[in-house]
């Protein structure tokens, strides 16, 4: 691939972005996107709302587009189910969710963790008390997903509470094939909301688009409040999105050589006798035994950007970028340095 910038600084392995850069039908159209610019773009976003629909398989009334999935976060924490319920989502995640539920003065829950993944039974009980409730699968930043009947309980709680069910879906590009997707439930009649975003695997983190995919009252709530911040979405990232979806085979290139690149670091770090977590995704989460610690003398010493996932509260662990492999190659030889084994 030769669409990704040449790098300049840091290695960049704390963002989750994408090494391979965006697809070149998806640059090209940004560039030519970029001519008309004394004009708006189309508030409506007619042209990414009618090829998701097309991509998904849905109908145009079940999209609604975004300035990234952040404002779609936001949209749904001020706009959907019922505000006189706290919000809730799970401890040790996106720290997103709970932000914008107390922005919006909603108030949330956090429901634990088992162990590094979402406790689906417990989510699904605390649905009758709950507002609004949110899930990141694959999960941030521990890399796991959930099993058919975890999503099928959470599905079942949804339509009997009537509690929307908001899954954040950033990540499930790069997950095998066969992990089940809420995009699968919608003809259950329950209140389900997918987010998605061209920021990871579609390389577009720069222009900031998203978009969430859903029962079509919902959607139509988020269009209407999308109607305080009717040019949200630029022209130039409307049209790299709608190119970006027409090319498939970059896609499928990035996905292989992410899964291809996470096997390489698991095995890598297996051979120096480090563990690290089962992911889904384009990061893996290290065990270290201070990682505010690794994560400030990476950067300060070695040039290397990490996330501590303390910070989204799975501490002990950093969350590092499958990118280049030179920088990945880097990062190892420097953990021996700052963090040696036992």
């Amino acid at each position: 691939m030769t669409t990704a910038a040449v790098r300049t600084g840091p290695a960049r392995l704390h963002l989750s972005e994408s090494p391979y850069g965006p697809s070149p039908l998806a640059l090209r159209a940004a560039q030519e996107a970029l001519c008309p610019t004394a004009r708006y773009p189309d508030p409506a976003r007619l042209d990414p709302v009618r090829a998701i629909a097309e991509h998904n398989g849905v109908a145009e009334d079940r999209v609604a587009v975004a300035n990234g999935s952040d404002e779609l976060v936001l949209l749904t924490a001020l706009a959907l189910g019922d505000r006189g319920r706290p919000g809730v989502t799970t401890a040790g995640t996106f720290p997103g969710y709970r932000i914008c539920l107390e922005a919006a003065g909603r108030g949330c829950e956090e429901i634990p963790l088992d162990g590094n993944r979402a406790d689906a039974g417990a989510v699904a009980a605390a649905m009758e008390r709950a507002g609004i409730v949110y899930l990141c699968h694959p999960h941030n930043p521990s890399g796991s997903v959930l099993g058919h009947a975890d999503l099928e309980l959470l599905v079942e709680r949804a339509a009997v509470t009537g509690t929307p069910l908001v899954v954040d879906e950033a990540y499930l590009e790069f997950a095998p094939a066969g992990t089940p997707r809420l995009c699968d439930y919608l003809g259950t009649g329950a209140p389900l909301l997918s987010l998605r975003t061209f920021s990871k695997a579609h390389g577009l983190a720069a222009l900031r688009i998203g978009y969430a995919v859903g029962s079509p009252d919902l959607i139509g709530r988020l269009r209407a409040v999308q109607g305080t911040m009717p040019f949200s979405v630029n022209s130039v990232a409307q049209a790299a999105a709608v190119a970006a979806l027409a090319d498939g085979e970059h896609l499928r290139r990035v996905c292989r050589d992410n899964a291809l690149r996470r096997a390489w670091f698991h095995a890598e770090l297996e051979r120096r006798g480090r563990r690290s977590l089962p992911s889904a995704t384009n990061f893996v989460a290290v065990p270290v035994s201070d990682s505010a610690a690794a994560e400030r003398l990476l950067a300060d010493e070695h040039g290397i950007l990490v996330r501590d996932a303390g910070r989204f509260g799975l501490t002990g662990h950093l969350r590092v970028s499958l990118g280049p492999q030179e920088d990945l190659e880097r990062l190892l030889d420097a953990l021996d340095g700052i963090d040696p084994l036992p």
